[in-house]
């Protein structure tokens, strides 16, 4: 399906209006509207994989090549940077871009330690509903013991789910999606049925198990986001948990503001390319950097495992304390038309 605009893209995915709160046992701890907390708060969903085939569809005809894995990267007597891929072929360009996710080669050759992990592990995947999935449009969550699961519609016919629990270490990679939907379903086998329902409707390839690792870009200490012509965007430059549901969203962000900063440079000629990658660097790190730690925190509360914790969180935080307003307040951002 292609857009005229991603202004028309995003007015077709569905409007949330509330969040509901719910400890494992299904009671209700909270409910919120989102007008009724802050006017300025909205909160949709859309599938990943909808996001891309949109975003890919504005591009001419063989813009992308899939599967083309990055073996080298190394400056050229030109000026350039040539990058050499697992197939044999080669690619010489005058900017790079590095957006290849959490495992950048790009990042790592520019001197970037690999991410970190934090502590916990999540489950993912997608309900799917062939006669229409039949939950109001509504952000759902659950609260546990050092572990915690959600669900929100995304389409008329798909639910995406999540689990994160608690693991001293990220444990072996599991590639058997069986053994996958079976870890998650007992996981939470006496939680509310809904979540289970949806758990045993999701079509084995689209469950996946992932250790949740960040980076902090510590102020003089981490590399730039730049290097000559060479400059990282989302994940690759600042992987984050998905606590806040702020990883992709920074990633567009990146890209609006890089694609401004360097369109000024190349049609102006005000500025040299490297000038503008670093102020896409500079503009950027005091949003990024405090929403990584912040999601790292908020990720630590939601964890506790202590039951005289838990209790006050589910009893006095969540019903009295919590308010909508400030909870949000990390996905205000105006890009600007784009």
């Amino acid at each position: 399906m292609t857009f005229e605009s991603f202004d028309q893209f995003t007015e077709l995915r569905e409007r949330f209006k509330r969040m509901m709160v719910k400890s494992q046992d299904g009671r209700e701890l909270r409910s919120f509207r989102f007008k009724d907390e802050d006017e300025s708060q909205e909160v949709r969903a859309v599938e990943r994989r909808i996001l891309l085939e949109t975003l890919a569809d504005q591009l001419p005809p063989d813009s992308i090549s899939f599967g083309s894995k990055l073996r080298k990267i190394e400056r050229s007597e030109s000026g350039g940077t040539l990058l050499e891929l697992t197939d044999g072929s080669s690619i010489s360009a005058k900017i790079v871009i590095g957006c290849d996710g959490i495992r950048s080669p790009v990042a790592k050759w520019m001197g970037f330690s690999e991410p970190r992990y934090v502590g916990h592990c999540a489950f993912r995947g997608l309900g799917f509903y062939p006669g229409g999935q039949p939950f109001e449009p509504r952000v759902n969550y659950i609260y546990g013991r050092g572990l915690r699961a959600g669900f929100v519609p995304v389409s008329p016919t798909k639910v995406y789910w999540f689990i994160v629990f608690n693991s001293s270490t990220p444990g072996p990679k599991i590639t058997d999606p069986s053994v996958l939907k079976k870890q998650a379903t007992e996981a939470v086998q006496n939680w509310p049925s809904d979540l289970v329902n949806i758990i045993n409707l999701t079509p084995d390839d689209t469950i996946i198990r992932t250790p949740l690792v960040d980076r902090w870009l510590w102020p003089t200490i981490s590399p730039p986001a730049s290097s000559g012509k060479i400059v990282l965007v989302g994940d690759a430059w600042h992987p984050m948990t998905p606590n806040l549901g702020q990883g992709a969203c920074c990633a567009l962000e990146d890209a609006v503001v890089l694609a401004r900063k360097l369109a000024s440079a190349i049609k102006t000629g005000s500025t040299s390319v490297e000038d503008a990658l670093r102020s896409y660097s500079n503009e950027r790190w005091p949003r990024i950097f405090p929403l990584t730690v912040r999601a790292n925190l908020v990720g630590s509360l939601l964890q506790w495992d202590n039951p005289a914790v838990c209790s006050v969180r589910n009893n006095v935080i969540i019903p009295k304390v919590v308010r909508l307003g400030p909870m949000l307040e990390h996905t205000n951002f105006d890009c600007e038309p784009l």
